[in-house]
C-alpha cells in the first residue's frame, strides 16, 4: 500500500532544449504517492529525457520539478530522494551480486549493510546469489539485481528506463508481473519509460502518452484505450479502425451521427465538433460485429488465432477494416459479402 504521507511529485511546465531541438515541451504532471506511472511513446518522443530531468541528470531549460514542498530543479542527482535504474542495468562486473546491491549503502556498518543486502535479495527472489558475479546470471536475474540496488536506499521515487527491454518475450511477460507485485508490496512510486503499449497497460495505474516532446494524454489504461484523445493515441494503444466521414448534429449523451461514404454510423464525441467537420470514427477490431444493417464489406481474409479469428474486411471503396471475433461466426468466410456495425459507445469520434 502507498504511504499517504509521502510527498507528491509535481512537474510544472518542464522544458528541455538541445540547441534548436525541443526534446521536452512544457510538460505539467502530478504523480501520486505510491503510484505506478508509465511514460509511453515511440523512440525520440522525449520520454527518457523527461525521466532524466526528474532524476537530475539533465538540467531543464525551463520549468520546475517539485517533490512535496521541495523544489528539486537545481538539486544535484545524489541529493534527490530519487533513484534511477537504467536499461543497461550498469552492474559492476568486478563486484559480486552483494557488492553491487550494497554499493550505495556507504555509511552503514558492515553488519547493517549485509542485513540490508540480504533483505533486498530476498525481496527480489535472489537468496543465495550474493557471492555470484553478474556475468553468471541470466538477463532476468541481472534485472532483479539492478532493481535491488536501485531500492537499497529506499528512494521515495524510483525511475526505470525501459527496465525490461533487454529480456526476451517470455521472460519479459513473467518479469512484468513480478515488477508490478513488488511495487505493490513496497508502496514506492515507480515511473517507468516504455515504448511497448501492452507493457504499459499491464503495469501502470496511469499512463502518460508522449508525442514530439509533449504529454498528449494522461489517464488509466482502460480510459486511454477506450477514449483516446486523438488518432496518434488510438493507434499507439492497439489496432484500431479509422472510418472517415462528416459529423452530424449533436445528440444526447455525446452520441453523434457520422456520415461516411458507405452509410451512417454513430459514436461518442469527447470534444466540441462543428457540424459537418471532417472526422474519423475510431473503433477497435473486437468491437466490430456482423449485423443485418451496417457498413457493407467483403471478407478478404481470415486468420485463426486459437480463441479468436482476425478477419480483414474490404469496404466498397477498397478501404480495409479489421475485425476480431469468435471462431464460430458463421457466414463470414473469405469471399463472403456481409455487413458490420458497432455499438455507439464503443466508438470515438476524433477530429480528422
Amino acid at each position: 500500500m502507498s504511504d499517504a504521507s509521502a510527498p507528491r511529485l509535481r512537474l510544472q511546465d518542464l522544458t528541455k532544449d538541445f540547441g534548436t531541438h525541443r526534446a521536452v515541451d512544457a510538460v505539467t504532471l502530478d504523480l501520486e504517492p505510491g503510484e505506478f506511472f508509465c511514460l509511453l511513446g515511440p523512440s525520440g518522443c522525449g520520454k527518457s529525457t523527461l525521466l532524466r530531468l526528474i532524476a537530475g541528470f539533465e538540467a531543464p531549460s525551463a520549468g520546475h520539478v517539485r517533490l512535496g514542498e521541495t523544489d528539486l530543479t537545481a538539486m544535484p542527482p545524489h541529493r534527490r530522494p530519487v533513484n534511477m535504474m537504467f536499461q543497461s542495468y550498469a552492474l559492476f562486473p568486478h563486484m559480486s551480486v552483494a557488492g553491487n546491491v550494497g554499493y550505495g549503502l556507504k555509511g552503514l556498518s558492515r553488519a547493517a549493510t549485509a542485513a540490508r543486502v540480504a533483505e533486498l535479495l530476498r525481496l527480489v527472489r535472489l537468496d543465495g546469489f550474493g557471492a555470484r558475479r553478474p556475468e553468471t546470471l541470466s538477463g532476468g536475474q541481472r534485472q532483479r539485481v539492478a532493481l535491488a540496488r536501485a531500492l537499497a536506499r529506499e528512494p521515495g521515487l524510483l525511475l526505470l528506463d525501459e527496465p525490461l527491454g533487454a529480456l526476451d518475450r517470455g521472460l519479459r511477460e513473467e518479469t512484468q508481473g513480478e515488477l508490478r507485485a513488488l511495487q505493490r508490496r513496497l508502496g514506492t512510486a515507480f515511473v517507468v519509460v516504455t515504448h511497448d503499449p501492452e507493457e504499459a497497460m499491464m503495469l501502470a495505474d496511469r499512463i502518460g502518452v508522449m508525442e514530439g516532446g509533449r504529454l498528449v494524454q494522461v489517464g488509466k489504461p482502460d480510459a486511454l484505450y477506450r477514449r483516446p484523445a486523438n488518432r496518434f493515441v488510438a493507434g499507439l494503444l492497439g489496432d484500431v479502425n479509422l472510418i472517415p466521414g462528416r459529423v452530424g448534429p449533436e445528440g444526447p449523451g455525446g452520441i453523434r451521427t457520422v456520415r461516411t461514404a458507405h452509410g451512417e454510423v454513430r459514436g461518442v464525441a469527447e470534444g466540441a465538433l462543428a457540424e459537418g467537420a471532417a472526422v474519423a470514427v475510431a473503433v477497435r477490431p473486437e468491437d466490430l460485429a456482423f449485423v443485418d444493417d451496417g457498413l457493407p464489406v467483403v471478407v478478404a481474409d481470415a486468420t485463426f488465432l486459437g480463441d479468436r479469428v482476425r478477419r480483414t474486411l474490404r469496404l466498397p471503396d477498397g478501404a480495409i477494416l479489421r475485425a476480431s471475433g469468435r471462431p464460430g461466426d458463421s457466414g463470414v468466410s473469405p469471399g463472403s459479402e456481409t455487413r458490420v456495425g458497432f455499438a455507439p459507445d464503443a466508438a470515438v469520434i476524433l477530429p480528422a
